[in-house]
């Protein structure tokens, strides 16, 4: 496992892929074999290229798979074959010039993963004078042909739709274009969040908050859309584990919550002691399992071991939900499963709901009970005593936490009438000003559409009462998520 993050506004590296299974992203080139004798250099050239373009796309956790050029009928079906064999999550189709769209066909069809179509100019423009003046023809052409990566892609586009296969495009420069650079980064960054998600164990522990229609969920249709496995979890095994927790490692967790929290004085040692065995049980039951998230609630009442463990889980869920395992109180399955979908960006993924508005500042202040995303905290979180758990069966330690200052993005995974999963998002602002001190994370959030307008458009899609925030504003990432798993995504600002 990572080590627990420090104090600090400092983010842990997002998770990497899965141990075992790395992201593969493919990527190939096409051109016509027939310029090649014609044209000298042309083919170098635009290799060179094709290479610079994976050397861009390298970052830990994925491998490249690049087939180089593939610029014949033949060569298009071999490669369809070897991106299967390779198992590529997503395929970048680098339009180098114009080609055949039965070079590129049989590999897209075979591989069957979505592709990005690549139309990238080498430079802003063509030097006109300079290519003017050149004053051989042949060479002109060869040097146009260089440039001419927009001729097929219609074609290509014509051939995928009525194939029937979905596509992508990023138009622009291979030099020099920061847009279209952020959008291969988006795409791999949204690839690498599906892969996450397909690889992920989500643990279940407890049952349902009795009552909460909303957020019971189809755990089948989970399985299908996201992937992943999802381990059912006894209570009484983190209890057991508990019980196996020395006096030493409960004091080391202590000095832990120290260093990590600012630990109000009304704090009692004994509570301390209490969180931090639980903790110290929860860690091993992570490990055990090897859960990537865990949703859980359950009451324990006349079970006292139970009791007394879950009423004492929130320091150290806060502090595995910090170091990319996301925890989610309520048995809050979709909630869960959009808080690993921002963690898993590297922008966090805090659990909230609305806590009340504030019509004189126009923001909605948000929050929960139970743990909080502390890595993305302004500035360090407290922990605090409460003496009644609201809503809930006993008394323990809590802590008390605003999201950081600054664009913040809301997902919520929303379980449709028709059966479905459909992705909800908004982007705002974490705004300064008072909180309501009572030992929950809460946060005040503005919005570009005002607080009532945002609370009615969010509303009005049917989403559960809690949601995920993260730092940042990623929306367009969300939707790149929601194309790569076949979810429609709505925005609502």
């Amino acid at each position: 496992m990572t080590s627990t993050p420090q104090p600090s506004n400092a983010f842990p590296f997002p998770t990497l892929s899965p141990a075992g299974f790395p992201l593969r992203i493919g990527l190939f080139g096409i051109g016509l074999d027939a310029y090649w004798p014609q044209f000298e250099g042309l083919r170098e050239r635009l290799e060179e290229y094709i290479q610079t373009l994976e050397n861009r796309m390298q970052r830990p956790g994925v491998e490249i798979v690049n087939l180089g050029m593939i610029d014949t009928p033949e060569k298009a079906m071999a490669a369809g074959h070897r991106f299967r064999q390779a198992d590529v999550d997503l395929i970048f189709l680098y339009v180098t010039t114009y080609a055949l769209s039965s070079t590129v066909l049989p590999v897209v069809r075979r591989a069957k993963v979505p592709v990005i179509v690549l139309n990238l100019s080498p430079e802003p423009a063509i030097d006109y004078a300079r290519f003017n003046a050149l004053g051989d023809r042949t060479r002109m052409t060869g040097e146009w042909l260089a440039y001419c990566s927009a001729c097929p892609v219609p074609e290509i586009a014509s051939v995928f739709k009525r194939a029937g296969i979905p596509f992508h495009q990023i138009t622009g420069m291979l030099h020099d274009d920061p847009p279209a650079r952020k959008e291969i980064d988006d795409w791999i960054d949204a690839a690498r969040v599906a892969h996450v998600m397909a690889h992920n164990r989500l643990g279940l522990m407890g049952n349902y908050y009795g009552g909460m229609l909303d957020i019971y969920s189809n755990l089948t249709l989970h399985a299908a859309i996201f992937g992943g496995h999802i381990e059912m979890v006894e209570v009484d095994r983190l209890s057991a584990l508990r019980r196996e927790v020395t006096d030493r490692e409960a004091g080391e967790r202590v000095a832990l919550f120290h260093e990590t929290f600012e630990v109000q004085a009304d704090c009692e040692p004994a509570e301390l002691e209490r969180a931090a065995r639980t903790s110290v049980a929860l860690d091993r039951l992570v490990g055990e399992l090897k859960l990537g998230s865990l949703a859980y609630y359950y009451k324990g009442t006349g079970n006292p071991w139970n009791e007394d463990t879950m009423s004492s889980v929130i320091l150290g869920n806060s502090l595995l939900t910090a170091r990319g395992i996301p925890v989610a109180g309520e048995y809050e399955v979709k909630n869960v499963q959009a808080m690993k979908i921002l963690d898993t960006f590297g922008v966090g993924g805090s659990f909230t709901e609305y806590y009340a508005m504030d019509f004189r500042d126009d923001v909605v202040l948000m929050g929960h009970d139970g743990p909080g995303h502390i890595a993305i905290a302004e500035g360090r979180t407290k922990v605090r005593p409460l003496y009644v758990y609201h809503g809930k069966v006993g008394r323990g330690l809590s802590v008390e936490m605003s999201v950081r200052q600054g664009p913040v993005t809301l997902l919520s995974v929303v379980e449709t009438a028709g059966g479905t999963i459909q992705l909800l998002t908004a982007e705002a602002e974490s705004v300064p000003g008072p909180i309501l001190e009572i030992g929950n994370t809460n946060s005040r959030y503005r919005f570009p559409i005002g607080a009532r307008r945002f609370v009615e458009d969010w509303n009005r899609h049917g989403p559960a009462h809690h949601c995920a925030v993260g730092i940042g504003h990623i929306a367009s990432k969300i939707r790149k998520l929601g194309e790569l798993m076949g979810v429609e995504v709505v925005q609502v600002c």
